[in-house]
């Protein structure tokens, strides 16, 4: 897991290229080794052939020291002499420059005898030219027999062609050297490049074949990722199309939720005010209670005292017998109560017109009391009787008014409960216009929420089709990198 988190596409790929690189680096290494072998065996070649060159040109030019010393003896000629001279300091030059380019120990004795014969060989030539210059061409040739100039100037021959010989045993070998120096570059060559080759091939195949095994997995999982993708980008669609949906209904239903709040908000006002209405008709109500409970107080008192009268004049009546001469009197009172009684009557009401009927039989009795005192006896038992009976009406009405009195006071107790309950929907009634009119209000705010929400998620389902598109793009890419592959 590690070594595939370290070595990624590109770390294989540094490694193909690197692998080459070093070996063309390793092989460039070799070949610069080699080359410089080589360039030291060609420049000792080069020596080398530069000594065999130097010690042709000395062998020529010990030849042309002694042809010019002849040349001279035999004919005393100063070009003779210019090429004697001219040879010698040749020769003088070349055992300078072979002196610092032999390096072979047994070139340098060759050297070192080389140049004590020329030097030898050189003064006997010279000597000879003095001879044939002084005592002429006789002299000279007699000299350069006793002196023997050809054995010295074979005997340097025989020294140079050895030498010479063991040079071209130098070349032969320094040859070898640089054919072998050449054979090992083209060697190191032919294997560097074989082997980079090689190594390219090889590891480019495996690099492309895992480079194409990779790509190849990472297209299917790029496909399969996408498919999968797609897939859920649909279901989205969908899902965002239906709460698209869902929410246009939320918003039309809010819409219609906020009108019906604002029309129930109107409701409950109208409702208040006439709570507002309904709290004063029954506070009147109660107040024209209240009035009638003290109007029929002050008729249950007016009636007790009627009723204490009567019996007063019950009392009166059974004693009318004995007290004949109170009749008049009497007569007069009883007018008097009867005016009363009828007016009380009149007050009374519909309850009063029996007693109105009675005071007015009373208001006759008491004119034919005046009239005929005789008659009072025969109508005492009538008087008693009507007594009697007022008396069993009056308590009739006593009853009646305490029942009027108590329904009064039920009524007035009962408008005091609807004023209060009236008061109490008033009071609930603006409550619930406040509640209905915040809740127009949430109902607005949520409306715009909802709309909002509406077009974000129009703006999601737009999103998504083009993440669908995208996702689509992608896995055909995948597809098509996967078929490339």
């Amino acid at each position: 897991m590690e070594g595939r988190k370290v070595w990624k596409l590109r770390h294989w790929i540094i490694f193909g290229y690197s692998v080459p690189v070093i070996a063309l680096i390793i092989s460039a290494g070799v070949t610069v080794v080699n080359v410089r072998q080589l360039t030291k065996v060609s420049e000792e070649l080069v020596r080398t052939w530069e000594v065999k060159d130097l010690i042709s040109g000395l062998d020529t030019e010990v030849q042309t020291v002694s042809r010019t010393t002849r040349g001279y003896i035999m004919d005393q000629s100063q070009v003779s002499i210019e090429n004697f001279n001219a040879s010698r300091e040749e020769i003088s030059s070349t055992l300078e420059s072979l002196d610092g380019l032999i390096k072979d120990e047994r070139q340098r004795e060759y050297l070192s005898d080389i140049s004590g014969l020329l030097q030898q060989l050189v003064d006997t030539n010279q000597r000879l030219v003095d001879v044939a210059k002084g005592q002429g061409t006789a002299a000279a040739i007699e000299a350069w027999k006793v002196q023997d100039g050809r054995a010295l100037s074979n005997d340097v021959s025989d020294l140079l062609m050895a030498m010479e010989e063991l040079e071209n045993e130098i070349v032969m070998a320094d040859q070898e050297l640089q054919e072998a120096a050449l054979a090992r570059l083209q060697f190191t060559l032919i294997t560097a490049a074989t082997l980079s080759v090689i190594l390219s091939a090889i590891i480019g195949t495996w690099i492309i074949t895992k480079t194409a095994k990779m790509m190849n997995q990472a297209a299917g999982d790029i496909a399969s990722s996408a498919s999968e993708i797609a897939a859920s980008v649909e279901q989205q669609e969908r899902t965002s199309s239906q709460q698209a949906a869902s929410v246009s209904e939320t918003t039309t239903t809010m819409d219609e939720l906020g009108a019906s709040s604002r029309q129930s908000s109107e409701q409950a006002e109208a409702a208040a005010a006439g709570a507002q209405q309904a709290l004063k008709l029954a506070e009147g109500g109660a107040r024209a209670v209240e009035r009638s409970l003290d109007g029929m107080t002050t008729l249950r008192e007016k009636v007790e005292a009627i009723a204490d009268q009567i019996l007063r004049l019950s009392e009166q009546t059974s004693q009318i017998g004995g007290i004949s001469g109170l009749v008049s009197d009497l007569a007069n009172q009883t007018n008097m109560l009867a005016l009363n009684a009828a007016v009380e009557a009149v007050r009374a009401g519909e309850h009063g017109k029996g007693f109105a009927v009675v005071s007015g039989e009373i208001r006759k009795l008491a004119d034919q009391s005046k009239k005929s005192a005789e008659k009072i006896n025969a109508l005492v038992a009538d008087i008693q009787t009507a007594i009697n009976s007022t008396v069993m009406v009056t308590d009739e009405g006593t009853k009646t008014v305490e029942e009027g009195v108590k329904t009064a006071e039920e009524t007035s107790d009962a408008f005091a409960g609807v004023a209060d309950a009236v008061n109490n929907v008033v009071l609930n009634s603006q409550q619930i216009s406040l509640n209905v009119k915040q809740q127009a209000v949430a109902i607005q705010q949520v409306v715009s929420a909802m709309n909002s929400l509406n077009t974000g998620a129009q703006e999601t389902a737009n999103g998504i089709s083009q993440i669908k598109i995208g996702t689509h793009q992608l896995n055909e890419s995948a597809l098509l990198l996967k078929t490339a592959i």
